[in-house]
């Protein structure tokens, strides 16, 4: 057999009481989470404070021990946010930096401080704070990003593009239409962010390390202190749970469809070939040996973002999914794809609405490009619906035959002769060429939701009061 020689360093000061002596190195590196959680140094100052004035509110420390851990927290986090305290990857978390840097300060005192809790319901609360933060970030964004396309649908709510299924030209449509489908995803996508949060918000403070406590505590009172609407009525789940997480990432993984969505439109739009928009240098790069280039950077790092979050979705799905009840270290491994997917979310919505605001349609190529596709076809074949009461399918069917007559004579429908649709169906008049037109075709849609600009000024007329 094989010595052990690996390096050893002294016992954890919080919790040496049963090691003599300390982790190998190795367990000491895969142990340690500091470079992740010291961003939780915020939440978990909070949340000692609040846990703290509750132990003295309820007569458990004294009230001259809770303010000297007050004042002495406070102090802590100045320090870390100035960067005067740097966290040691030794002490392994946010958890035990604080409270071994608060005992620098005031002493024995801060010894106090985890009465009635465990780090297992720390992480918990902590962790919980975090990303009810998140959802708040995430919705002022989010709603920077509906203002800004209703702002664009608002200039183009006249401006008659191609509307495309299987990115085949299908019929006319309005851009500004195009632009407000994208804010009634990113609605819903904050209605699965708030709904989240309002999940998110209980406490798990005062469920210890999984069985809760034999002291009087008061986890109402620190619920309400940290703005959670309860606590959590289980200590087991409480310690354990991690769905806030894995819905975070849910909502985020759905929110960033549909950011690659329309980052993937905006990549066609810009294409010489489709012109239909031009970025500006603010979103766009150029290229290192093409002078010509000017690449949409900005939407094609938002379309491979996108896999990455689903991917953070995935990771903790299988983490979490064989775990039992309660807390198991490789929870630990659920932090980092939350707050990494929040982080690199934010910054893709930001980056959707810069280029959304800086995007110029071009209206010309739109209308130029509505010609090509026999996009008002189905007008034709609605048309024999409504004047010569013919059933639909026997429409279509007409439809079908005047559409390969342009075709064999690479021409538009309008461009067709009277006598050579009427040798087709008998049936058609002069008539039908008032609604051969793009504009025409998009004016007719008046249905709720439709596409033609009166509707699209209803909708965006709803959007700016819902979003005001």
């Amino acid at each position: 057999m094989t010595k052990n020689t690996s390096k050893q360093s002294s016992a954890n000061p919080m919790w040496g009481g049963h090691y003599a002596t300390g982790p190998a190195e190795v367990m000491e590196r895969i142990n340690a989470c500091i470079d992740v959680d010291q961003r939780l140094y915020r939440q978990d100052i909070r949340a000692s404070i609040a846990h703290a004035e509750m132990l003295a509110a309820q007569g458990i420390i004294t009230d001259t021990d809770a303010r000297k851990i007050v004042k002495g927290l406070r102090q802590v986090e100045k320090e870390i946010a100035d960067g005067r305290y740097v966290m040691r990857e030794a002490l392994e978390d946010v958890h035990m930096n604080v409270e071994a840097r608060l005992t620098e300060i005031i002493g024995p005192a801060a010894g106090r401080l985890h009465t009635a809790r465990s780090r297992n319901d720390q992480v918990a609360v902590d962790v919980r704070l975090w990303v009810r933060d998140a959802y708040d970030r995430m919705d002022a964004v989010l709603l920077d990003l509906q203002k800004a396309l209703v702002e664009q649908a608002e200039k183009e709510a006249s401006t008659v593009m191609p509307g495309f299924t299987h990115l085949q030209p299908a019929q006319p449509v309005t851009f500004g239409h195009h632009l407000l489908a994208y804010v009634e995803m990113f609605g819903r996508d904050r209605g699965r962010f708030a709904d989240g949060r309002t999940r998110a918000n209980q406490s798990p403070l005062g469920a210890a390390a999984l069985a809760g406590t034999g002291f009087a505590i008061d986890r109402n009172h620190t619920a309400r202190a940290l703005g959670f609407d309860a606590p959590m009525a289980n200590s087991l789940d409480a310690v354990s749970d991690r769905d806030y997480g894995m819905e975070f990432l849910a909502a985020a993984s759905m929110t960033a469809v549909h950011l690659s969505r329309l980052a993937e439109e905006i990549i066609i739009w810009t294409s010489p070939f489709f012109g239909f928009v031009s970025l500006t240098e603010a979103f766009t790069t150029g290229s290192s040996i093409m002078p010509q280039k000017r690449n949409p950077d900005a939407a094609e790092l938002i379309r491979g973002k996108a896999g990455s979050i689903i991917g953070a979705l995935n990771g903790i799905l299988v983490t979490l999914k064989g775990q039992p009840l309660t807390y198991n270290k490789d929870m630990q491994e659920t932090k980092l794809p939350v707050m990494d997917a929040a982080d690199q979310l934010y910054l893709m919505v930001a980056a959707m609405a810069g280029m959304v605001r800086d995007m110029q349609a071009d209206r010309t190529r739109m209308a130029e490009a509505c010609q090509r596709g026999y996009l008002t076809a189905t007008d034709l074949a609605d048309w024999l619906v409504r004047t010569t009461k013919m059933p639909f399918r026997q429409a279509h069917h007409v439809t079908g035959r005047a559409v390969r007559l342009a075709e064999s004579r690479k021409c538009r429908l309008d461009e067709l002769s009277l006598a050579d649709l009427q040798a087709i169906e008998s049936a058609i008049t002069a008539d039908l060429f008032k609604v051969l037109t793009p504009e025409a075709s998009v004016n007719s849609r008046k249905s709720y939701g439709g596409t033609a600009p009166q509707q699209v000024r209803v909708q965006i007329k709803r959007w700016k009061k819902a979003l005001a």
